[in-house]
């Protein structure tokens, strides 16, 4: 990364230099309630089934197989088949990329699952445009694309994600003003659940298109897609703390700037001043565009910040020096240039979480700017009132988004992404199904929604409440998949009721 520091954007914002590591004594250690007593519910990775990112989603499946054809006839015909044989045995279907989804949302319950892994990827330079293949990563994407001085228009925060799985989680991230990564999406080639191949686009076949945008993987099975690119560029950070209550304001002032391209924020987790302050990142293109350096990611820089990250737990004063490195010393250390590609090119498993007893749970809410105030009350309330161990929350804008049947963006919002860890206990579950659904009841009285790729822990009512068109969607799905072949635990859990 092309800094003056040598210090990776991501890093320090998550915790510093390697100075840190020199603080990491005795008296940081951490102090997690006991497990003495408590009813594991940890994976048994049993043969036969398949799990995803929270560990805590082990599903019997009939069959996992991985296909690596190019778009084209052989993986068609490879799709089809498989469909043939389930319809045939009637057995669910459904494909996954890196299955990054945390509550069986890529998983079959004694299904075929099918993951692609193709990093195809076509650039089209002079329309800021490529062909990609649906399993190819966005790894794939900034390798093919960065050479050439672009890179996505708007892509998860993270790059081990799969093109078409962002598509069909309809995932955000940090370009503003910017809706989610269907916004870019020019047009995609899918297999129906009958075997039909279709198009869609905004003109060709529409409706499928909205219900594919956010839809799981439920409407059919993406091969290719057409997605715009975006000039990769030189980016000046800055940086504003300020206090919560009015970082909505402030988010919205900075985004009316048309010089800002990226941006995010942080709030300060530790529980005596549980999101009291707030810390906004914005980035501007530089005056010097020339010789723009490779994409490398943080490298080094990123595994330090793991291990701070990581250090936080059950460590209050851990909580508040990872705070005074992002908002007072990061802000100095991370001050130079830094190219747009590079901010996001990096993967989740630098803050992997490597104790066999924890698992990270993500959350994410969706709120109007001018309700944020509200939302952060709501968490001060409904959080610290709950045992489990928040880690981090990042802030970011995402545009109105009118295109996806099971949108969570009716109008401009901020997306506020929580980590959570949690204890693989019986116990830890429950407080996070109770804590889950008294957020989402306050996240919905103040106008806002949550997100649809994590646990399952929603009610049905809060489910309905948040996703209007889930009815109108499911009736559809109905129509064009009467044998409901194409299946998953979001579909058992909340559509098969309607």
């Amino acid at each position: 990364m092309a800094v003056k520091t040598k210090i990776g954007r991501r890093a320090a914002l998550l915790g510093g230099g390697a100075v840190i590591g020199g603080l990491l004594t005795k008296s940081f250690s951490s102090s997690n309630p006991t497990l003495d007593g408590t009813r594991s519910i940890k994976p048994i990775g049993t043969s036969g089934t398949l799990n995803d990112a929270s560990e805590l989603s082990e599903t019997r499946i009939f069959r996992h197989i991985i296909l690596k054809d190019d778009p084209g006839e052989q993986l068609i015909a490879s799709i089809r088949a498989e469909l043939d044989e389930a319809r045939a045995n009637n057995r669910p279907v459904n494909v996954g990329a890196a299955r990054h989804s945390m509550g069986g949302q890529a998983i079959p319950r004694d299904g075929h699952a099918i993951t692609f892994e193709n990093g195809l990827v076509e650039p089209d330079s002079v329309n800021q445009l490529m062909r990609v293949h649906a399993g190819a990563r966005w790894s794939d994407v900034i390798a093919t694309a960065d050479p050439i001085g672009l890179g996505p228009r708007v892509m998860q925060s993270n790059n081990d994600f799969g093109i078409a799985a962002t598509f069909c989680v309809n995932a955000h991230g940090w370009p503003v003003k910017e809706g989610p990564m269907g916004s870019s999406v020019r047009s995609f080639d899918m297999i129906l659940p009958d075997g039909t191949f279709a198009t869609c686009s905004r003109t060709e076949n529409p409706d499928l298109f909205g219900m594919t945008m956010g839809g799981y993987g439920l409407t059919g099975i993406i091969t290719q897609m057409d997605v715009d690119l975006a000039q990769n560029q030189r980016l000046e950070p800055t940086f504003e703390e300020m206090p919560t209550e009015i970082f909505g304001d402030k988010f919205i002032e900075a985004l009316a700037d048309k010089t800002v391209t990226m941006a995010y924020g942080r709030l300060n987790v530790q529980r005596a001043s549980f999101m009291s302050d707030a810390l906004l990142i914005t980035y501007r293109p530089s005056t010097d565009q020339s010789d723009l350096p490779a994409a490398s990611g943080s490298g080094a820089a990123a595994k330090v910040a793991s291990r701070i990250y990581r250090a936080q737990l059950g460590n209050e004063r851990m909580k508040w020096l990872r705070w005074w490195f992002e908002a007072d010393l990061a802000t100095k250390l991370a001050s130079g240039p830094v190219t747009r590609n590079n901010l996001i090119n990096e993967p989740v498993v630098t803050l992997d979480d490597r104790n066999p007893d924890r698992t990270d749970i993500l959350h994410e809410y969706f709120i109007s700017p001018d309700r944020f105030a509200e939302f952060a009350m709501l968490c001060r309330t409904v959080i610290t009132g709950s045992y489990q161990e928040f880690l981090n929350v990042t802030l970011r804008f995402v545009d109105t988004d009118s295109a996806s049947w099971l949108g969570y963006a009716t109008t401009s919002r901020i997306a506020a992404v929580m980590s959570f860890s949690q204890e693989l206990t019986a116990r830890s579950e429950a407080d996070m199904r109770r804590m889950t659904q008294e957020l989402i009841d306050g996240v919905i009285s103040i106008g806002g929604t949550y997100y649809l790729p994590y646990r399952p822990h929603a009610r049905q009512d809060q489910f309905t409440r948040a996703y209007p068109r889930a009815s109108e969607f499911a009736a559809a799905k109905r129509a064009m998949d009467p044998d409901l072949l194409l299946r998953n635990n979001l579909w058992d859990s909340y559509f098969e009721a309607l």
